[in-house]
């Protein structure tokens, strides 16, 4: 009992530590996006400065389009994400439910896939955009992302601990179709799942700055990575550092917000998931 006390007093005690040293960033980044350059440069605080009004306004009056890159940066992962989960789980389920021939070979292509690092593709990737008149267009940042064998894999792995094909079998005998067994039965089952990769979609295509860097060139269709580069690449005169921190705290908030919502999802789905079973 006592040995159980003491590992327990001492998992708390990590935990409690990792997650300071996780949020404590955020609190900092939020702090620095209350205070004016001036303060900035004179070094570390964790008082909120007065300026948070000021860095605002600067944001809102900034020569980049700052709530224009808010707005395609969030079209392009909403969509992203939410098709990507889609479709990594109607994959996997066809990979786990279904037997055809070339199933193990289509599941090890896919698994061999994730070896293949995205730099190697990008410049056939990017000349293939070019030709096709897709510059400047958000459909080749969303529709090549729905293919993500990383997801795949996590989904199909989940899928085998978690859907019983007793249950499918069971729908098909009352003569359900395909398409309804799978967005009635299978996708409410995986909801933990959906939300979980949702999320991690979401945060990176939010950050993604290689691939849109390449494609887009308008001003008017650049996404947030892109700006804040731009932000701090500016000249030393124009340099703000506390424009640069609000931008940033500004880029965060979809990110944390798609968090929060999601997480009641993952909770829903496994009480849901403990009270069934």
């Amino acid at each position: 009992m006592m040995n159980r006390s003491i590992r327990r007093i001492i998992a708390y005690t990590v935990l409690v530590i990792v997650s300071f040293l996780c949020l404590f960033w955020f609190y900092e980044l939020f702090i620095s996006a209350t205070r004016s350059n001036g303060d900035l440069a004179e070094g570390f605080s964790l008082i909120p400065g007065n300026a948070l009004a000021q860095n605002w306004i600067s944001m809102l009056h900034c020569s980049l389009p700052i709530i224009n890159s808010m707005k395609n940066s969030l079209v392009v992962s909403l969509c992203t994400s939410l098709l990507c989960s889609y479709f990594s789980i109607m994959t996997a389920y066809g990979i786990h439910a279904y037997c055809f021939k070339g199933r193990k070979l289509f599941y090890t292509l896919m698994i061999g896939f994730m070896m293949i690092p995205r730099q190697v593709t990008v410049l056939g990737f990017v000349s293939l955009v070019d030709k096709m008149k897709l510059m400047d267009s958000f459909i080749p940042l969303i529709l090549p992302e729905i293919a993500a064998p990383v997801v795949f894999y996590y989904m199909i792995k989940y899928m085998e601990s978690t859907l019983p094909m007793s249950l499918v079998e069971a729908a098909r005998i009352d003569g359900a179709a395909e398409l309804y067994i799978f967005n009635r039965i299978v996708l409410p089952l995986m909801r933990p799942a959906f939300a979980v990769q949702m999320i991690f979609k979401f945060v990176e295509s939010w950050n993604n700055y290689f691939i849109p860097a390449l494609i887009l060139h308008d001003d008017s269709r650049k996404t947030m990575p892109i700006v804040i580069s731009l932000l701090r690449s500016a000249n030393f005169a124009n340099y703000d550092n506390g424009l640069i921190y609000m931008v940033i705290a500004f880029s965060i908030l979809p990110s944390v917000m798609i968090y929060l919502f999601l997480s009641r999802m993952i909770i829903s789905g496994i009480t849901s998931g403990g009270i069934k079973g």
